[in-house]
């Protein structure tokens, strides 16, 4: 059997199309690591080819009939009088208050999943450590039992606040400490809790302590920068250490247990609102290579990276730096890895982005040395992992929406429509050579929204920041980016036309629509426009309701823009009081009255 066979034959694809129809081959040496990593040498090949079809019965939960609205946020840009130097779940109750009398039914946000608490400035929401368990860097300090006003430095704290910036080795510090002068008072940790969490919750909570000790030790967070013995998650150097650091352990035991208390407190209070959905979660697409999910575990490939291909936002190709889950034992096992980690994260939410959902299909991988031009496609058992995801989607009664940009393969969003994952439709994509699609033609099944986390807000694409970001960061050429420029002043006088035909912008509110900004009536226009789609769902996200114009991702960078930092210019009380927020919110309530009409 030739190399191409072989790989294929355990899901690796010898070639594959991207966006515009162009077929790509990756080099050999890709094909021979991945085949490694997948540890080809010592394991069959999947019994059966995965087929592009949906299995009978997998069918998500919907709904209802209505079209819902709700507003989406990154939690850490949250500002408040009373929080920490950065949002928590408190200033979510706020939000939920002021949003569901407006008619909201529910609060979108980003992935809540467990990150590196020992490495704080490890702070992207989308690279975590464990996708099973919650960040509790978004506790309400004030809300937890045993604390009192005296154990908070308000200096500190005022300090924090002001930072345009999170500061999160600052807040981490602050947090933590007034977190264990809580605990060392005597604070209760429930038996059930931590029996129901298992080995996964243990083990968890070991990694976070011991990563702790090795970072006081001046190694890394992360496992793959620890000393060889201590690699081993069930090895004796590591097992020594859990038997004379108990109290450590169950400390971070009991910071799960509070996330959870004030995660399932927030739920509560969005039904007692009348909110329909909820809480609308985000499923990161993998985990980091050295987190608590990957150590110890044979179902993570740490030496292999998602990413995605070269394509019109960065002709590089993207390494996400995310570690997948192996393909053949997701193969082998039905699924059962994903099955856990998607019925954990159902349990936690009225629905549930899953992002890059052609992972249930496809991922793009790249083996260790290997640039994303090098990388390639591997399949993964679609039927078993659909399967899995309807049963939970029903069974704790979670909308699913799938966010299908990018390289989407053909007849991908059918198998989705089958299984009524909602496709994620983005008003910037939204477009043919005609114009923009109107929203009127958008899918049934589907969630509409202007723009997403690694997307420009609606300022910032209105005056082309971002072809200017991806030009100065060298993702795309000069000539691509004066392209994207011609290509920007045609969206923005087909939009223009669009909403004087919808009646929704006055002639001389038009005129103030110089490309040099957006006016206000224009981001309400255009989100009046939007919201009259079918679409079940229509997210309106915070920074345009803050008329915001820094993104809060550039794609692809790391240390070069200050990712997942940005807070928010308003406090939440500022902001729910101006006339923008007002204006929105009003428009899309009018436009999408939902079932307490």
């Amino acid at each position: 059997m030739n190399l191409s066979d072989r790989a294929r034959a355990y899901g690796i694809q010898p070639d594959y199309e991207v966006v515009g129809g162009t077929i790509r081959t990756p080099p050999p040496e890709t094909l021979e690591k991945l085949l490694r990593a997948f540890g080809a040498d010592q394991l069959a090949p999947p019994a059966s080819e995965p087929r592009l079809e949906a299995p009978e019965g997998a069918q998500c939960f919907l709904p209802g009939e209505h079209r819902h609205w709700g507003i989406a946020l990154q939690l850490y840009q949250l500002r408040s009088a009373r929080n920490w130097g950065i949002g928590d779940f408190a200033d979510l109750e706020h939000l939920a208050r002021v949003a569901a009398p407006a008619g909201a039914d529910f609060l979108g946000l980003n992935p809540l999943h467990a990150l590196f608490l020992a490495d704080p400035a490890r702070c992207s929401p989308f690279s975590p450590s464990n996708r099973r368990f919650l960040n509790p860097l978004y506790l309400a300090i004030d809300h937890v039992p045993g604390f009192t006003p005296d154990m908070a430095d308000e200096a500190t704290l005022d300090g924090l606040r002001q930072t345009p910036l999170v500061d999160y080795p600052g807040v981490a510090a602050a947090k933590l400490s007034t977190l264990r002068a809580i605990w060392a008072q005597g604070a209760q940790l429930p038996d059930d809790f931590v029996q129901e969490g298992g080995k996964a919750l243990h083990r968890h909570a070991l990694f976070e302590a011991l990563s702790a000790e090795m970072v006081a030790r001046g190694h890394g967070a992360g496992w793959l920068a620890w000393p060889e013995e201590w690699r081993d998650a069930e090895g004796p150097a590591v097992q020594d250490f859990a038997q004379t650091h108990e109290d450590q352990i169950r400390f971070h035991l009991w910071l799960q247990y509070l996330c959870a208390q004030q995660l399932q407190a927030l739920r509560r209070l969005c039904d007692d609102l009348g909110m329909q959905i909820g809480l609308y979660l985000d499923f990161a697409v993998g985990e980091a290579a050295d987190g608590s999910g990957s150590w110890g575990s044979r179902n993570v490939l740490p030496d292999v990276r998602i990413g995605a291909p070269p394509d019109y936002f960065n002709e590089q190709g993207q390494d996400w730096g995310l570690a997948p889950l192996s393909p053949l034992a997701m193969a082998s096992e039905h699924a059962a890895p994903f099955r856990s980690l998607i019925g954990a994260a159902t349990r936690q939410a009225g629905a549930l982005r899953i992002d890059h959902a052609m992972g249930l299909w496809q991922l793009f991988l790249m083996p260790e040395g290997a640039s994303a031009a090098e990388g390639t496609y591997a399949r993964y058992p679609l039927g078993d992992m659909l399967t899995a995801l309807a049963e939970a989607s029903r069974r704790n009664r979670t909308v699913i929406i799938g966010e299908d940009l990018g390289n989407v393969p053909p007849g991908f969003q059918a198998v989705m429509a089958a299984c009524n994952i909602l496709s994620y439709r983005i008003f910037f994509f939204e477009r043919t050579e005609a114009g923009f699609i109107p929203p009127a033609d958008y899918p049934r099944n589907a969630l509409a929204c202007l723009s997403t986390h690694d997307l420009p807000t609606f300022r910032g694409w209105w005056r082309g920041d971002d072809i200017a970001l991806r030009r100065r960061f060298g993702f795309i050429s000069d000539t691509a980016a004066l392209e994207q420029e011609t290509s920007r002043r045609s969206e923005r006088a087909d939009l223009l036309a669009d909403l004087r035909a919808a009646g929704l912008l006055s002639a001389a509110d038009a005129k103030q629509a110089t490309p040099g900004d957006a006016p206000p009536a224009l981001i309400t226009a255009v989100h009046a426009h939007l919201s009259r789609a079918p679409s079940r769902l229509f997210a309106v996200r915070l920074e345009d309701l803050a008329a915001e114009l820094n993104p809060v991702n550039v794609p692809s960078t790391v240390d070069d823009y200050p990712n997942w930092r940005h807070k928010l210019g308003l406090s939440l009380d500022a902001l729910t009081a101006t006339p923008l927020f007002h204006d929105i919110i009003t428009a899309v309530s009018a436009a999408r009255p939902g079932a307490r009409a």
